[in-house]
């Protein structure tokens, strides 16, 4: 029987954590595994209290035996999700399967049994990921294409005659009425086979946040093992519940570092740059409709200024590390000298 290793990420949010994992544990009856929740160094006292509840829970001694670990590094989502994967069963085994669920999600009963099976049966298949709905039962739209050129145009500039041209490129995708292939799935509820992990590696580990699951489903595709959703796998997200993503006065630093690192790394400095010049001009063209029609921006304030400036630094800060390096003294000659 096939093993699997669930990884629950907390970070401040011991409450809903706690409620994930109950959800999880209902999900996991008659399944062979562990569960391992990994407190991402919150230090508001979420380690403390997650490990007091599950003891007095009772979860440690369980069926599915629940442990609390701590990162003692608060690394990001890939960070935080790779310590969980590492730390493995509790007996110091590897599982067959690795579902990562993220603490503002609640899958139904069958959710995780629906992509164990459907990854046991679709052996060619490396990853699975669920249907996301929000509490009210709204779908979520988490089946994406990879970024690319056109897809960063066509997502900035909204227009429908653009959007038809490029219909190819789009990043995100109308949802899936089935099981379907896709480039990437959000990892709000993911699982994956170990196998794939030990050769492809974990996530990088320079994604604070964002684009960690993009790039990870990347190299699992090039390395000839897709991605599939699975539609009769249905789970509840909150959303953002951690990151804040719905009430950001501006772009965080951390997520345009995580969009520049992923272009640079995919595809190499140059298409980073036209990738980005290709959403300032999209984002232009949609601003300039919103003007004239005096419609929302919907994007934070200052949205493209912070990623031209962002990314303007990222692309000149190696030329400049570089000039450094090559007039440093030598530790022979302090003065720089003949």
């Amino acid at each position: 029987m096939a093993r699997l290793l669930t990884v629950i990420l907390n970070w401040r949010s011991a409450g809903m954590t706690l409620q994930s994992a109950e959800a999880a544990l209902r999900a996991l009856q008659g399944i062979d595994g562990a569960l391992v929740i990994v407190d991402n160094d919150s230090g508001d006292g979420s380690f403390e209290t997650l490990t007091r509840e599950v003891a007095a829970r009772g979860w440690d001694k369980g069926p599915q035996a629940v442990r609390v670990l701590q990162s003692g590094h608060n690394g990001g989502f890939g960070a935080g999700n790779n310590f969980g994967i590492r730390a493995g069963m509790p007996d110091g085994s590897r599982p067959d399967y690795v579902y990562l669920l993220n603490s503002d999600a609640f899958p139904d009963a069958m959710a995780i049994r629906r992509l164990l099976e459907h990854l046991e049966a679709t052996p060619a298949t490396g990853f699975a990921g669920s249907y996301i709905h929000g509490p009210d039962g709204a779908p979520h739209h988490t089946a994406f294409r990879f970024p690319s050129i056109p897809g960063e145009f066509e997502a900035q500039a909204r227009f429908g005659p653009i959007s038809r041209a490029l219909n190819r490129w789009i990043v995100a995708q109308p949802i899936p009425q089935g099981t379907a292939r896709v480039d990437w799935l959000a990892g709000a509820s993911l699982m994956m086979r170990q196998a794939v992990l030990d050769r492809i590696g974990l996530f990088d580990e320079t994604f604070f946040l964002y684009f960690e699951e993009t790039d990870l489903c990347r190299r699992a595709a090039l390395a000839g093992w897709p991605t599939d959703y699975v539609w009769a796998s249905e789970v509840a997200h909150i959303g953002s519940a951690s990151t804040g993503m719905k009430t950001w006065g501006r772009i965080p630093g951390f997520w345009l570092d995580s969009r520049w690192h992923y272009f640079v790394k995919n595809h190499g400095v140059g298409y980073a740059v036209a990738a980005t010049l290709a959403a300032l001009s999209g984002g232009a063209i949609w601003r300039l409709r919103a003007l004239l029609q005096r419609r929302d921006r919907l994007d934070p304030p200052h949205y493209l200024r912070d990623m031209a400036a962002h990314h303007a630094r990222a692309l000149i800060r190696p030329l400049f590390a570089r000039k450094a390096a090559e007039v440093k003294p030598s530790p022979a000659d302090p003065a720089g000298g003949v």
